[in-house]
């Protein structure tokens, strides 16, 4: 039977259609094509709480009737007062308080953590986007399923310019990098099934060049690139190398590693999520 995940779009529609202009995607349809490319007979429904509300669920429809929940990015605040934010943060904590397994991408996991008690904050260090490098694993992080097939020290995909700074009481860190200490958390008890990563694994080369665009001169004035000229010769060697991964000149020029450039590494965390968490939930539901 197929699996049937709901996956919660945190970002604005207007946010959502710029960035498919610039060859990105809408952050929920990027999500479930990376989901359906571990398994193409995933039954997905997105919803948008951000422009709909938390009542966005389709009629007749409960958070208990999905196998699994996942969140996508977004461009919002998770501290921020505005009805988009607020719109988002009784959904996170009702989706996890549903005993669905639930993933977290950046936003997911801050929104998360902000729901349940736990403190977001601007970065220290300022914006991380690109790849996000010598992610290590502690302890915990050795030993859970997230993880299972990475090694102890990775890349990602990444863009955020806010951090989680503490998490929920009960909460369990399980990797960090230079940049930002929380990459990585989970929470699970009896009944919170939750785990999330600062960075994007659902994220392909070509959805960074297309947010790099989207950000435009907001990277130059970050001093993360000298002009426009480099943000868009950057960009478009990552078109470029999305659609031919043998390009090893282009890989070796901006440091993209293995664990960002093939899906099979790239995707292990949902692959992880789908395979020890969503599964057995649904076995065990069953």
């Amino acid at each position: 039977m197929a699996l049937k995940i709901l996956v919660v779009d945190g970002n604005l529609a207007a946010v959502n259609q710029l960035n498919k202009s610039l060859g990105g995607s809408p952050s929920g349809d990027g999500y479930v094509a990376a989901l359906r490319s571990l398994d193409p007979e995933i039954a997905a429904t997105i919803v948008c709480p951000a422009d709909d509300g938390p009542d966005c669920l389709p009629r007749g429809v409960t958070l208990a009737d999905f196998d699994g929940i996942a969140w996508t990015g977004s461009a919002l605040n998770a501290y921020s007062g505005e009805a988009a934010v607020t719109n988002q943060v009784q959904l996170a904590r009702a989706s996890v308080e549903s005993g669905v397994p639930v993933f977290g991408s950046c936003w997911g996991m801050q929104i998360v953590a902000h729901a349940f008690g736990g403190t977001v904050r601007p970065c220290e260090k300022g914006r991380e986007i690109g790849i996000g490098r010598e992610i290590l694993l502690n302890d915990a992080g050795k030993d859970h399923w997230l993880f299972k097939g990475r090694s102890a020290c990775y890349s990602a995909m990444t863009v955020h310019m806010d951090e989680v700074a503490s998490v929920p009481e009960g909460a369990v860190v399980l990797a960090g990098n230079r940049h930002s200490a929380i990459q990585a958390f989970v929470m699970e008890t009896s009944q919170y099934r939750f785990w999330g990563v600062q960075y994007h694994p659902e994220y392909s080369l070509a959805e960074l060049a297309a947010i790099f665009r989207r950000y435009g001169q907001r990277l130059i004035d970050a001093g993360l690139f000298e002009n426009q000229q480099a943000l868009d010769a950057m960009a478009a060697d990552w078109f470029v190398l999305d659609k031919d991964t043998d390009r090893h000149d282009l890989a070796w020029r901006y440091g993209v590693s293995e664990d960002v450039l093939q899906p099979s590494s790239r995707l292990i965390e949902l692959r992880n999520w789908l395979e020890h968490l969503v599964r057995p939930y649904v076995a065990q539901r069953r």
